[in-house]
């Protein structure tokens, strides 16, 4: 076994003996580094934020907040992170804790260094415009992006980079301000210096302890030649499901395999004939990545989850759960996408319609890896995706609809419609499709298709909605689906 070991704050730390379910968090705090907290082990307070040296597309480095509890601290052998106390300390504060500070944007702190790491990311982001130190904040001050309810500070911040940073005592008021006090990063600064020099490389992990085995392979190759070999073992991208999993419900994996850093699973290609996303690349990667290219998409990615779950979560993982409420699925479902699922023994393609096969099953073998998914070009003309849940961002859907339509001289010329949380599986709507295609678009047409999708799927009654709530909201995301093409209609005539 070669030295496993993680830049923390700077400086090189050893891993070694360290049972492979532990958390990033738990290393942390047991190695004296309690600034990180544990708020909730789900990866939705955010209280456990550090951020991490990732490559961007340059070939420099780009600090990523992550949810240090989701994360297997084995998943950092060989990297690079820094904490809250990385940031700055008592005599020598950082800029993101100076405003905060100034602010009044903490009281019982104990959110407060999530906040400060989320915050230091986005004060580091290369594409952050900044208006200036000094850049007074005002009411109105803020724009909004669209769709995507994005708030756009004056200093170039965007505040849903905090989504996934909850306070429960201070009120996000002296926190926003903070965040749009932030100027640019100054040339002295030892940790914007450090995005000009490449990331750290990726390293083959082989780690063997009492208990388990925590593999990183160097290779795809490598990787299914272990899945071929160990048909059990776990599959591991971001693990953001599975970080959960040990975390909340105690559970353990005797051989994990992480795949998180294949490069073969991490491209984006676009060809005359499809958008090829890899499946491991993660989500926020993606966004930025396809830049709005696929609308549909780029609905999606800001009501998915939270901006540190994207920085981790992937595609590949949301479809390799098999969960009937992933949010990836009913979008992908409406683009017709296909998966890449390859084995030792060579690769095939399947349409995502035919790969659930049950409630958390689908046609992947145990030999199998999703490799990428596949979009086929033209894109649907007009598009949407409906969420409804508790909470507008950073929750899981009661239910989630895609939308995908051509239409031609008033008629529908095409028509698909994914569906999620309305059955065991995400599904196509494929008796709605049938009677919208070749119809007038027009409001008596989808109310006669309304109603049919008020009827597909097999919606259950649990603690996030009824069955009857549920039917109901299929119907009206039809309705108000109409009226978003009504008026995109004329603003392109306009």
């Amino acid at each position: 076994m070669t030295d496993i070991t993680v830049t923390v704050n700077g400086q090189s730390r050893p891993l070694g003996g360290v049972a492979t379910h532990v958390t990033a968090l738990d290393w942390l705090r047991e190695s004296g580094l309690p600034g990180s907290k544990e708020g909730c082990a789900e990866g939705e307070c955010g209280a456990c934020a550090m951020m991490i040296a990732t490559a961007d597309d340059d070939g420099t480095t780009r600090w990523t907040p992550v949810n240090a509890c989701l994360v297997p601290v084995y998943a950092l052998d060989g990297q690079e992170i820094v904490t809250a106390e990385g940031l700055g300390g008592v005599e020598s504060l950082h800029p993101v804790q100076q405003k905060l500070a100034e602010a009044g944007g903490s009281q019982c702190g104990y959110c407060t260094p999530g906040f400060a790491c989320s915050m230091a990311a986005e004060y580091y982001r290369p594409e952050r415009d900044s208006a200036g130190d000094d850049c007074p904040v005002h009411v109105g001050d803020a724009v909004h992006d669209g769709d995507n309810d994005h708030e756009i500070g004056p200093n170039g911040f965007d505040l849903h980079a905090l989504s996934g940073n909850l306070c429960r005592c201070t009120g996000y008021r002296p926190i926003r301000d903070a965040a749009y006090a932030l100027g640019a990063p100054g040339g002295d600064d030892p940790l914007q210096r450090r995005l000009s020099q490449p990331a750290p490389p990726v390293v083959a992990t082989d780690v063997q302890v009492a208990g388990g085995r925590f593999v990183r392979p160097a290779t795809l190759a490598e990787a299914l030649r272990l899945v071929r070999d160990e048909p059990d073992a776990l599959i591991v991208a971001g693990s953001t499901d599975w970080g959960v999993e040990v975390n909340i419900r105690g559970r353990r994996a005797p051989f994990v395999v992480a795949i998180d850093q294949l490069d073969e699973l991490r491209g984006l290609t676009e060809t005359d004939e499809y958008v090829e996303i890899g499946a491991a690349l993660p989500l926020s990667d993606v966004e930025r990545r396809l830049g709005g290219r696929v609308p549909l998409l780029a609905k999606l990615f800001p009501q998915f989850a939270s901006r540190l779950i994207r920085n981790r979560g992937t595609i590949g993982g949301n479809l390799g759960t098999g969960s009937p409420i992933g949010d990836t699925p009913p979008a992908l479902l409406a683009l017709d996408a296909r998966l890449v699922l390859a084995s030792a023994d060579g690769e095939r393609e399947v349409p995502l319609a035919d790969y659930f096969t049950g409630y958390r099953q689908t046609v992947r073998a145990k030999n199998e890896l999703i490799v990428a998914v596949r979009i086929p070009l033209p894109l649907a003309e007009y598009t949407a995706f409906h969420k409804i849940a508790k909470r507008r961002f950073d929750d899981i859907s009661s239910v989630a609809i895609g939308f995908a339509f051509d239409i031609e001289d008033g008629s529908v010329t095409s028509a698909r419609i994914g569906l999620g949380g309305v059955a065991a599986t995400p599904l196509r709507a494929t008796a709605t499709e049938q009677a919208l295609i070749g119809k007038p678009w027009s409001i008596a047409t989808v109310k006669e298709a309304s109603a049919i999708l008020q009827s597909e799927g097999t919606p259950m009654s649990d603690h996030r909605a009824s069955s009857e709530y549920r039917s109901h909201m299929l119907g009206s995301a039809l309705l108000k689906f109409y009226s978003q093409t009504v008026i995109q209609s004329k603003e392109v005539s306009a």
